[in-house]
């Protein structure tokens, strides 16, 4: 019996010893696999878990270098690699005393891209389906070019680890893949004759807020940050600090070109407190990434609904438009020709992709003749009952010979707003209207829903804008 026990409590004691070896095998976050894009020519961080006070090594196999490190007392490591010009695939080899491999391996341009649902929306649709979707997934097979999508993960603590997949773009993937980010990734690669690694990072239904750090919520009392238990939460995704715990923290230190960003849907309704969230979340996000004001672009959210009386969607449009002075190095993507007034998951997300594409590529990458820049408000002259509206960014303003203007306002003293007749001269816009004698003020297309009716010759749309800052924009 006595025989039995030992017997017992060594067998006992060699499984904990086997399980603690296997539990010591090399770990890597669910950022880093087989078919995955590097960031070119940088110093590209590489992080896991071992065993408690292990060696780890790691080669490269771009140039077969040997990098050497000890985790410490939790089995935690990082590592940073040289990554040469774009190329691959190559494989890089870890071992502890366990070996692993990632194959496949690509080294070009990544971008981390974010947002809600239109972020989010697959080429393959929902309720909704993508213009074009058949041919773009048709022609999607590109080994160039790779796809990596987190899972949901809501925590209010930051994690250090996300669920993910590297794959290759094919007619598979790329179906299921985000139908703005494929495209925005597609082009680059295309004109850039680099691989691409596009990270989609994003969750439906949410305001940005949940984006945000703790820290960075700090001066926003009004935003109230909940306690560190998610159990009763019912939409867990929907709290502050919740997504960017789960979806952004775990891969603060992986390598990015930019990010390109769709968000905003949500905060409709706070436009102001929007205003000043966003430039902050930016400025956290690069901080913490420590990669400097790397590119960020974004688009600005669609026209949507036409009985919402507050002007809230016009006045989150001119949040965003003011992005772009608050926040260095960004741009932002124009939709007022892409809205749709009863689904706010428009159709064409390929207009959108591609303008994020004329920033990333016009503007980060230099490539010349390639113009990212809309139609945009300089200033106005008024003489007598007319108002001159002079912009930049278009040489010859143009309709694309729709018969007039209709999205022109203007007003005087008393506030009211009138439409007005409105003549196009080269870059400017002459403003007259009989029941305005003495104009003050102009709007274009400051409604919920409108279609864009003023473009430079680049097709590029202006957005809606307003002269005033008045309160009571009705």
């Amino acid at each position: 019996m006595k025989k039995t026990f030992y017997s017992l409590l060594l067998l006992i004691a060699f499984s904990l010893l086997i399980a603690n070896r296997a539990d010591a095998k090399i770990k890597l976050p669910g950022i880093f696999g087989d078919n995955m894009v590097l960031q070119q020519q940088a110093q590209d961080k590489l992080w896991g878990w071992a065993g408690a006070n292990a060696m780890v090594n790691v080669t490269t196999g771009w140039d077969h270098k040997a990098y050497h490190t000890k985790a410490d007392a939790q089995g935690n490591w990082k590592i940073t690699v040289s990554a040469p010009k774009a190329g691959g695939p190559y494989q890089i080899a870890f071992n502890d005393g366990s070996p692993l491999t990632l194959k496949n391996v690509m080294i070009g341009e990544v971008w981390f891209c974010s947002g809600q649902s239109n972020m989010e929306m697959a080429l393959r649709g929902n309720s909704s389906p993508i213009l074009n979707a058949a041919e773009i997934i048709l022609n999607a097979d590109n080994p160039q070019l790779r796809l990596c999508t987190f899972h949901t993960a809501n925590s209010l603590t930051p994690l250090t680890d996300v669920q993910a997949q590297w794959n290759e773009s094919t007619s598979e993937t790329a179906r299921n893949f985000s139908a703005i980010a494929y495209q925005f990734g597609a082009i680059l690669q295309k004109k850039l004759h680099v691989p691409v690694g596009l990270i989609v990072s994003s969750v439906g239904g949410t305001m940005i807020e949940s984006w945000m750090s703790k820290g960075s919520l700090a001066a926003f009392p009004e935003v109230k940050v909940p306690p560190t238990i998610l159990d009763t939460v019912k939409q867990p995704w929907k709290l502050p600090t919740a997504l960017f715990n789960g979806m952004v923290a775990p891969v603060l230190g992986f390598n990015v070109k930019g990010i390109i960003w769709y968000q905003g849907e949500s905060n409709r309704h706070e436009p102001q407190l929007y205003g000043r969230l966003f430039p902050v979340m930016v400025a956290d996000w690069r901080k913490q990434w420590g990669l400097g004001d790397i590119p960020f672009y974004y688009v600005q959210i669609a026209p949507f609904g036409s009985t919402d009386k507050t002007r809230s969607g016009p006045l989150l449009r001119e949040a965003q438009l003011k992005g772009m002075d608050a926040i260095p190095n960004s741009g932002m993507a124009s939709t007022m020709d892409v809205g749709m007034e009863k689904f706010i998951h428009y159709m064409n997300k390929t207009l959108p992709a591609q303008r994020l594409a004329y920033w990333a590529l016009g503007k980060t990458y230099g490539i010349k003749g390639i113009n990212y820049l809309a139609p945009a408000y300089k200033s106005m002259e008024v003489s007598g009952d007319k108002i001159t509206v002079t912009f930049n960014n278009a040489p010859y303003l143009t309709t694309y010979e729709k018969p007039s203007l209709t999205l022109f306002e203007v007003a005087g003293a008393d506030k009211v707003f009138h439409p007005a007749k409105a003549t196009i001269k080269a870059n400017q816009v002459v403003l007259q209207s009989d029941k305005v004698s003495a104009p003050i003020a102009v709007r274009y297309a400051f409604k919920e829903y409108v279609m864009a009716e003023l473009y430079n010759n680049d097709g590029i749309p202006a957005s809606s804008f307003r002269t005033d800052n008045w309160d009571d924009v009705r």
